[in-house]
């Protein structure tokens, strides 16, 4: 059993390399840095524009308002996708980022997230371009839906019509098996873990039943009782605790920085300079080189950065597309943001907040070797330095939140690869089956189920890329029909779906006003 565990181990490892390192990491950023072309530095030029629209909407009755059946508001799918992607690699993917890469990781976690803003942008476009409404009267969309309408358009050729509803199966089976993953039972575990330690570490309870650990289970079984109440409910209860929750956290956790950068005050320049002087190797690591440092710094910052705002997965593409919104750009605009607040706004917090700990040596960029202290807590240890236990606590209390959104954002992912790929029905038995393997996740030791899921999270991106960048045109369309419409005043026809019918009633309800 062990041999064939093993067998197992390798190949993940060599797949999921393959899949993040060889080749999910440059086309990640590729795509990237085409989609601001086509789009002409958009994140850039109508910043003002996207910032009104997002930021300066929030306080917009018409942000919060659901105007039809079957819909969530822009504000709820934001949050929605806002808690699947704020999450752990929030805080300690930061933190490894800069242990293993050093302060100049932190350049690199910017650069992928300054090219990944368009990627979700144009996800997002597409998501709303190719959506429709399943017989429940519910929105769904994702890249499975423009893999097999857009880059398989019954307008082009066979092949391309057989290589696109290939790519939306293969996208929609990797987003399904993800959820259980790093979408279910890696952050109820993580949850267990960060709790046990936090406030049980020093509980001795026996087994119950004689063989299960009784904390852990009982920890599990709380979550995912509280859990099935909000994901069995479907996706406008997820969506009402996001809006509730996912603000709330961010904030909390964002006023703990600022208190900590504050009483670090003097750190916070040095801790600016170690991170650009060290994104380009400016000093060599012990035991290696310039270009090593170099390599290391970009592979974790852009890997990390990935991770954490998850642009180029086409995970967040199926709650946005549950927006009441008409004009594709327009969610588009939203999808900017997210990026913006994951990335810029929390991951920088973390990373100033490490980086003026005192465990890091600025001078060289090393990780300061401390008893006790790792890279899984180390924020823990740093909000610790200023406010006691309490700031211990704190942070656990920020992951168990942090995991929890994810996994009631992973589920709605989930349910609607399973509804692409069955049928509206099977969405509650997915349900109650992705509720279910909480417990699952909260007794597991073993990291290879992890692993695995990690690599079908990779395998997502693939396909979905492949989608957004054969649809670049379009994207290059949708944007400059919007600009010409919105931001230049011009008298032209709006483009808001794919499907004649849809088009037509939006194009209506636009053009009289309602958005």
């Amino acid at each position: 059993m062990n041999n064939f565990l093993d067998m197992i181990t390798l190949v993940n490892d060599k797949i999921n390399g393959f899949v993040w390192v060889t080749i999910g990491l440059w086309l990640l950023i590729g795509t990237g840095i085409i989609m601001t072309f086509v789009t002409g530095f958009f994140q850039v030029t109508h910043i003002g524009h996207w910032m009104k629209k997002t930021v300066g909407g929030v306080f917009q009755k018409s942000a919060h308002n659901k105007k039809e059946k079957g819909s969530v508001s822009q504000f709820q799918a934001l949050c929605t996708a806002l808690a699947a992607t704020i999450g752990t690699g929030n805080i300690a993917g930061v933190a490894a980022a800069i242990v293993i890469g050093g302060p100049g990781a932190v350049f690199w976690m910017w650069v992928a997230a300054f090219f990944g803003m368009m990627t979700n942008y144009s996800e997002n476009i597409l998501g709303i371009f190719f959506r429709r409404k399943n017989k429940d009267g519910e929105w769904s969309g994702g890249a499975m839906y423009y893999l097999q309408d857009g880059l398989g358009d019954k307008k082009r050729p066979r092949a391309l019509q057989i290589i696109g509803k290939t790519l939306a199966i293969i996208f929609a089976i990797c987003a399904f098996l993800a959820s259980f993953g790093i979408g279910n039972m890696g952050q109820i575990n993580k949850i267990v873990l960060n709790v046990q330690s936090a406030f049980f570490s020093n509980v001795e309870v026996a087994p119950l039943f004689g063989v299960l650990p009784t904390i852990p289970f009982i920890i599990g079984f709380v979550i995912m009782a509280v859990a099935a109440l909000i994901i069995i409910g479907g996706l406008k209860r997820i969506a009402a605790v996001a809006e509730k929750v996912v603000p709330f956290m961010a904030v909390l956790y964002i006023i703990g920085a600022l208190i900590i950068i504050c009483v670090h005050f003097n750190s916070i320049i040095p801790a600016f300079l170690s991170i650009f002087k060290f994104a380009f190797g400016a000093k060599a690591v012990v035991g290696g080189t310039v270009g090593a440092m170099f390599k290391s710094a970009i592979t974790q910052g852009c890997k990390r950065g990935v991770f954490s705002n998850e642009a180029g997965l086409g995970s967040s593409v199926m709650v946005h597309s549950n927006s009441d919104v008409k004009e594709p750009v327009k969610q588009g605009l939203w999808g900017i943001f997210e990026v913006f607040a994951d990335t810029f706004v929390v991951c920088s917090m973390t990373a100033i907040v490490v980086l003026t700990s005192g465990y890091i040596d600025l001078e060289t960029g090393h990780f300061i070797d401390v008893a006790g202290v790792s890279d899984a807590n180390l924020v823990a240890k740093a909000f610790g330095g200023v406010f006691g236990p309490a700031g211990e606590w704190f942070i656990a209390l920020a992951i168990f939140l942090f995991a929890f959104t994810t996994i009631l954002g992973w589920s709605h992912y989930g349910s609607k690869a399973v509804e692409y790929l069955i049928n509206e029905k099977a969405v509650i038995v997915f349900r109650i089956l992705f509720v279910s393997f909480m417990i699952v996740g909260a007794l597991s030791t073993s990291s290879l189920a992890w692993d695995i899921s990690d690599t079908f999270n990779g395998m997502m991106m693939i396909p979905n890329l492949i989608g957004v960048l054969s649809l670049a045109p379009l994207v290059y369309r949708l944007t400059k029909n919007y600009v010409d419409r919105k931001i230049h005043g011009k008298d032209e026809k709006p483009m808001l779906s794919y499907f004649p019918e849809i088009q037509e009633e939006h194009e209506k309800k636009v053009l009289e006003g309602e958005e």
